[in-house]
């Protein structure tokens, strides 16, 4: 599951954005968005990207845009998660679909995860949103199909 700074696909899927954008609701600051979207065909678990504290956890109720429209991630049902590792802190985000209406997760601020724990699923597929500091170094690539707990999607620099 990769070294202690790396951060692990939190989903099975493909990527379908990778770009830096401005996170409003914790960062409020500019990060880099690497996005998974996972068809009805992947697994629909959720794992956490890396080990550490859960620093965030909130839900919001929303629309059901499809989960690669560029407004899902602001307008539709999500649950908004950071967790603080050893080199930072990562925000992921669960993004219902249009055909996914249901999401589930399992974790709790001040709650301590191991890298790869289930931390939640959505059913029928959707899609989930990792933010990740500007000095991540990024190692997917767009259209890159990858794997929950296995594909490392970045590595972050030591604080």
């Amino acid at each position: 599951m990769g070294g202690v700074g790396d951060v692990i696909s939190p989903s099975d899927g493909k990527v379908v954005v990778i770009e830096k954008v401005k996170e409003t609701e914790y960062f409020k600051d500019e990060r880099i968005q690497v996005s998974v979207f996972m068809s009805p065909l992947n697994v629909h678990c959720q794992w956490s990207p890396m080990a550490g504290l859960v620093k965030y956890v909130k839900y919001h109720p929303g629309k059901y845009l499809v989960a690669w429209h560029p407004k899902s991630s602001i307008e539709n049902e999500r649950t908004t998660l950071v967790v603080e590792g050893q080199y930072g802190e990562v925000l992921f985000r669960q993004i219902a679909g249009a055909v996914a209406r249901r999401i589930r997760y399992y974790i709790k601020p001040g709650q301590t995860l191991v890298k790869g724990e289930e931390v939640g699923f959505i059913k029928f597929g959707s899609r989930i949103d990792l933010y990740l500091p500007l000095d991540a170094e990024i190692l997917v690539n767009l259209n890159e199909k990858v794997t929950g707990r296995e594909t490392v999607i970045a590595n972050l620099k030591r604080l």
